[in-house]
């Protein structure tokens, strides 16, 4: 371990001063908007995160935590945010409103799987079409993997999401929803297949509980998307940052609590299968 001499202890501190005054130099924040979703310590990695950020752009960064994609949606289109991570669904509702700044690489791949679950003591289930009459947890009303996936496939079969049910509720989260089927307050749920991975990562007593029945096909990963309140300068500069992460040794600890690669580029198109499936279920009208 090298020796930390006077001169490096002086430098040090010194370049911590200037670094803090860049970032204090301008006083409007960049405002990001998240969901509360499966960290552990979410306090904690949005610090790092916040440091790591402000120290690039050299601005105040703030996280703005919301408990539904509607509410930072409509953040975002109010101009009261800069940026957010969203949903697949909500992005390509109001595509023409905003922009992609980056989306998550998971597993080497932009991609990710809704998951049907049900509690571990169900084990004759085999699909969603098993769970008629039973009681269902959705995540959340513009959630692609939690709501939309599971709504697709009963239509597909000929069935009534509207009824097939006995009961439904929105859990208000992916990690809400798990937990709900953990309990037994749900006889099943689709969830964010990235979600479940982490939280079996992190949590393992919550998914322990539970039965992974089916995994969808693949989807474009949940985006971290401008709206208009971001210039188009720091729309480039934010989304340079993010994705320079998957090679910045400095990143490695955020990036290992997030459980991603990294970031990459997209496109609206790749988004294009979910518009598809909201169009079928009458529901993209509804995303306001």
């Amino acid at each position: 371990m090298p020796i930390l001499t006077r001169r490096h202890f002086i430098y040090s501190c010194a370049a911590a001063i200037a670094a803090s005054r860049v970032v204090r130099a301008n006083d409007n924040p960049v405002r990001i908007g998240i969901t509360p979703v499966f960290l552990t310590d979410l306090t904690s990695t949005l610090r790092i995160w916040q440091t790591y950020l402000e120290q690039r752009i050299s601005r105040p960064v703030l996280f703005v935590q919301r408990d539904t994609y509607r509410e930072i949606v409509n953040n975002l289109l109010a101009e009261r945010l800069d940026f957010a991570w969203i949903c697949g669904y909500p992005y390509i509702a109001h595509h023409q409103r905003l922009r992609l700044a980056a989306v998550p690489i998971y597993r080497g791949q932009p991609l990710y799987h809704s998951n049907l679950i049900v509690p571990k003591r169900d084990t004759s289930t085999r699909t969603i079409t098993d769970l008629k009459g039973k009681v269902f947890a959705y995540t959340d009303p513009d959630s692609n993997s939690g709501f939309l996936v599971p709504r697709f496939r009963l239509l597909k079969a000929g069935l009534d999401p509207n009824k097939f049910f006995r009961k439904t509720f929105i859990s208000a989260g992916h990690r809400n929803a798990i937990e709900a089927v953990s309990a037994g307050l749900a006889d099943g749920a689709c969830v964010d297949g990235y979600v479940w991975d982490t939280l079996a990562r992190f949590s393992p007593d919550i998914t322990d509980q539970t039965r992974l029945v089916k995994q969808s096909p693949s989807y474009a990963f949940p985006p971290i998307v401008a709206g208009p309140a971001a210039s188009p300068e720091l729309y480039l500069h934010l989304s340079d940052i993010l994705k320079k992460m998957g090679k910045d040794p400095e990143a490695v600890v955020i990036l290992d609590r997030l459980n991603i690669d990294g970031f990459g580029s997209g496109q609206s198109s790749d988004y294009n299968s979910i518009g598809e499936m909201a169009s079928a279920l009458g529901e993209l009208h509804h995303v306001s």
